[in-house]
């Protein structure tokens, strides 16, 4: 992929966030919106050889839009700066009362790369069984905050939105309190996109998701809860 023709591309759209500058531009965003279709195809190949559960992913379903929703934003710029995509089985990339982890990535205007993988605000019955989860599984929750990859790669768990008080019925002196009040379960990593080595891209985006493989792992064996009438997770 031209690297260094996206991140241009997204730095004066970023600067001329509207419809008309897009859509004099758009033959510019239909050859690099093919290209990041081509990466995300080989990615999805190379996550394959470890995860066989995305292995026959759909990369066009895999790529998010560039258009964004403004209808209840008060941000009513109509493009996104960042090119994104994210893959989980059956092509369900957003999150759902089933649940699920996807792995995610996106470029930045400024040539950053974001790469990760887990549940990002997963919804409130989701969530709930995800902290039964934890506590009934904390032997192997504990374990798998402690594999080397994901340390190494990582650190520790995202604690973006993350509660003051521990969510009700949570004891508050239980060890692994502190990730009770997650409001997500969600490793990413931020780092300068190799713009002169476009070819490692695939390489470097699958081995820090497979690094991330034993949060997804952990996270498909959460059960499902029969969802309380009027109940919240996210308090």
């Amino acid at each position: 992929m031209h690297l260094r023709d996206l991140t241009q591309f997204l730095t004066e759209l970023s600067e001329n966030n509207n419809r008309p500058w897009f859509l004099w531009n758009k033959p510019r965003y239909d050859i690099l919106r093919a290209e990041f279709l081509q990466v995300v195809t080989e990615l999805i190949q190379e996550l394959g050889s470890f995860d066989k559960a995305v292995a026959g992913c759909d990369p066009k379903k895999a790529l998010f839009r560039i258009h964004r929703d403004v209808r209840f934003a008060k941000d009513k710029r109509p493009y996104k700066t960042h090119f994104s995509a994210g893959i989980a089985p059956l092509n369900k990339r957003r999150p759902s009362a089933a649940g699920g982890p996807t792995y995610y990535f996106h470029i930045e205007a400024n040539g950053t790369l974001l790469f990760g993988a887990g549940e990002y605000l997963p919804p409130a019955h989701r969530l709930k069984a995800i902290r039964q989860h934890v506590v009934n599984d904390a032997t192997g929750f504990s374990k798998m905050l402690k594999n080397k990859h994901l340390r190494a790669t990582y650190g520790d768990l995202q604690d973006e939105d993350k509660l003051q008080r521990p969510p009700k019925g949570v004891d508050p002196a239980h060890p692994l309190v502190e990730y009770l009040k997650l409001k997500s379960f969600f490793v990413w990593v931020e780092v300068p996109l190799l713009l002169n080595a476009p070819e490692l891209l695939v390489p470097q985006l699958a081995s820090g998701m497979q690094d991330a493989f034993a949060l997804v792992s952990w996270l498909r064996g959460v059960p499902e809860l029969p969802e309380p009438a009027g109940e919240s997770a996210g308090d």
